[in-house]
């Protein structure tokens, strides 16, 4: 969208609000001109966007373990190994099984999620305009304002979920525990099953879309207020202010829940 046109702040929201997506056919978007309708759309700025900034988080880590010194730390270090003492911590205090795959997969979620969260703090012209000039119209900068994103992240949980589940209880104990919870009588099974399969199914669709509505909410109000024109400055860095605490906030739960289901998962009473 060139930055001379006329338009409405309906099409301005809208304009930010569309992935820049690819179907079989090449390129696409939701006009009319050019419209995805393949199956297999991807949204290419929600992968490379989330691909940088995971490597960021792996190259960043990596930097400062391998130059990690006995002495006095400097502040990167320091920061980093707060992070990992916070997740370790928080690992301890809620996972009660032995599993040494919990606390990496914590401390990757909970800094990968962070770091996409906090592309929602960049001003909401500034990195599509940057692609307008490469002849990109379209640039979602905030992977997790994708559903798609989200909802990849809590399969990945859930498929882990469902692995220690039946690797500890094995496939007869966790039949056994979606059937005979949370009433005992056999004549419950069936009430049971479908109790506690809601449950189960609950767990990633709760991951998902939390984390999504937060951040889609929060993008569309930072988008609402550049709609405002000269008095938005003020307004822009109240909410963004607010969003100090949002974005941690929402990378954070995501890491608990995460943690509490794995735990559930490893009890084989």
């Amino acid at each position: 969208m060139s930055s001379g046109a006329e338009i409405t702040s309906q099409e301005y929201i809208k304009h930010h609000l569309t992935n820049l997506s690819a179907d079989s056919q090449g390129l696409c978007s939701a006009n009319s001109l050019n419209p995805c309708d393949g199956f297999w759309t991807l949204h290419l700025d929600t992968l490379g966007w989330s691909v940088f900034l995971g490597l960021v988080f792996i190259t960043l880590f990596r930097s400062v373990a391998k130059k990690a010194s006995t002495g006095v730390p400097g502040r990167l270090q320091c920061a980093v190994e707060m992070v990992v003492e916070f997740v370790d911590d928080s690992v301890k205090s809620t996972f009660h099984g032995k599993n040494p795959v919990i606390a990496p997969l914590a401390l990757t979620i909970f800094v990968w999620v962070l770091l996409m969260n906090a592309m929602d703090w960049v001003p909401v012209d500034l990195i599509p305009r940057i692609f307008e000039l490469f002849g990109v119209n379209y640039m979602k900068a905030v992977p997790t304002t994708d559903p798609n994103m989200t909802f990849a992240l809590a399969l990945g949980v859930f498929v882990l979920i469902l692995y220690y589940s039946i690797k500890i209880k094995g496939i007869g104990g966790f039949i056994k525990e979606l059937t005979t919870q949370p009433f005992g009588h056999w004549s419950l099974y069936p009430i049971n099953f479908i109790l506690e399969m809601v449950t189960l199914l609950a767990r990633p669709l709760s991951l998902a879309l939390r984390l999504f509505g937060n951040m889609y909410a929060g993008e569309l109000i930072f988008l609402l207020i550049a709609t405002i024109g000269v008095f938005q400055l003020p307004v822009h860095f109240l909410w963004a202010a607010f969003h100090l605490l949002i974005i941690p906030l929402q990378a954070f739960i995501f890491m608990m829940l995460t943690i509490l289901y794995l735990s559930l998962a490893h009890e084989d009473h």
